[in-house]
């Protein structure tokens, strides 16, 4: 499905612009972005060729070298792309699940006018995302479409970009790389800094006041930035948004054979869910509350076991998840890539080094922050940027007399927060929604602005 703004998508309506401030700003960036902002693929490669001559004339590698490091961390990703693409069609396959479909349903039914669409699916994807980032990625991407049809005068641009905007919560929820990389035993900094318990990363003041910050005061900026005019919003054709149901789909497959009641059988999929369900318990009973992309994908597939009614359903939902995962495997070898050139090369330990140097006690929470949210551009990976950033950051906190706990916390937010200009993880949800990066990255700028003082005020404060 593509449902990109076009001007005879617009409703004509000439009126006095009575848009606010913060309104005027985002259609500005939204103007920028849809006019020079490229594919997320084509800004993969621009951000390869930034990375190629930045090692050049940074660090000692000559364009030889930078060619191999590239081509030598291409396929680095790859076991990471899997779990992505793995966790992509679980969790969208668990969303299309009847107990949650009806859930999300019933919230979307709440939405009566543009307003109150953008707040809720704001809200939603925020929650979803303090769970897991994928499910928060998912739930967001199927909220936007299923209100976008109750909410036919809401500009779907918007609509989509608040829920993306919601993901900039993940690292301070339950999935967060850093924080629960650092409480898991035999780390790899464990000699230096001990291990670090989740109640002094994610249960910490520091955190909890970013989370509730940004959870009770994000919706209502987006909602400050829908346009009033209707001259100005993309309204999108109800015909993209319109999909067969599960149960639709199913009867139309329907049969009395043999193979066709097995196929019907609610027994073949429960039992698989219990046979999840059971190494779940036995993996928290042993392990403590020890998450990992592995773990992630299992819990989404062992719910949606549970909550299918049968292998066919189970079958279209996968089928239906599993529509756009093309776009993962085409771009993440090409931030394999970058990630390989920037680490190989040392200039991600340069950029980090530069930031470590002109920090203070005070300030090194602040400047691990900034330096995570620029390495992000380039290494939009959690668990890689932590490896590249604690070796360096650590040791300057252990001096300083700063807290490590505060070190985890900034890589984890620096890395969140700017995801809102950063295509990797839209792609997901754009997948589902139907739109193309350069259609809310114009919007979600006002996202990165607005939290981005908020976190850095905060990082100031209790740095």
């Amino acid at each position: 499905m593509s449902a990109q703004p076009n001007p005879e998508q617009r409703v004509s309506q000439p009126t006095k612009n009575n848009d606010n401030l913060i309104a005027k700003i985002a259609l500005f960036f939204a103007r920028v972005a849809e006019r020079w902002l490229p594919d997320a693929f084509v800004f993969a490669v621009i951000l390869t060729l930034i990375t190629f001559v930045g090692g050049v004339l940074i660090t000692d590698s000559s364009p030889y070298d930078m060619v191999l490091h590239w081509g030598d961390g291409f396929w680095g990703l790859l076991t990471f792309t899997a779990q992505i693409i793995t966790t992509f069609i679980m969790s969208y396959a668990l969303a299309l699940t009847k107990p949650v479909s009806r859930m999300l349903e019933k919230i979307a039914s709440y939405c009566k006018t543009p307003t109150t669409a953008i707040i809720i699916v704001t809200f939603t994807a925020l929650l979803a995302s303090l769970f897991s980032w994928a499910f928060g990625l998912v739930v967001a991407g199927i909220m936007a479409k299923l209100v976008g049809r109750k909410v036919q005068d809401v500009d779907y641009r918007v609509l989509v970009a608040a829920g993306y905007s919601g993901f900039v919560i993940w690292e301070g929820g339950l999935s967060s790389s850093p924080a629960l990389f650092v409480a898991t035993q035999d780390h790899n900094f464990q000699d230096m800094v001990g291990l670090i318990p989740t109640s002094d990363t994610l249960l910490s003041v520091l955190n909890i006041v970013a989370v509730c910050v940004i959870f009770f005061t994000l919706p209502f900026v987006m909602m400050l930035i829908h346009p009033k005019r209707k001259s100005e919003r993309f309204i999108i054709d109800q015909k993209l948004l319109e999909e067969e149901t599960l149960e639709e789909e199913s009867k139309i497959q329907a049969g009395n054979a043999p193979n066709d009641k097995l196929d019907k059988s609610r027994l073949i999929v429960s039992l698989g869910g219990l046979l999840g369900l059971f190494y779940l318990g036995n993996h928290f009973y042993f392990n403590g509350f020890s998450l990992d992309l592995n773990t992630v994908n299992l819990i989404f597939l062992t719910f949606a076991l549970l909550l299918y009614g049968n292998v066919r359903e189970l079958a279209i939902g996968l089928k239906k998840a599993s529509g756009s995962v093309g776009q993962f495997a085409l771009q993440y070898p090409f931030y394999a890539g970058i990630m390989g050139m920037m680490t190989t090369s040392g200039l991600a330990v340069w950029l980090s080094n530069f930031f470590a140097s002109i920090s203070t006690d005070k300030t090194l929470p602040l400047f691990t922050f900034l330096a995570s949210g620029l390495l992000n551009m380039f290494v939009p990976s959690g668990g890689g940027q932590w490896a590249i950033q604690a070796p360096i950051f650590l040791p300057t906190a252990m001096e300083m007399g700063v807290e490590p706990a505060k070190v985890v916390l900034a890589v984890a937010w620096g890395d969140a927060w700017t995801n809102m200009v950063q295509p990797f993880w839209a792609v997901p949800l754009l997948a589902i929604a139907g739109l193309k990066i350069r259609d809310i990255m114009g919007f979600t700028m006002i996202t990165l602005i607005y939290t981005g003082i908020i976190l850095m005020s905060i990082f100031l404060i209790f740095g």
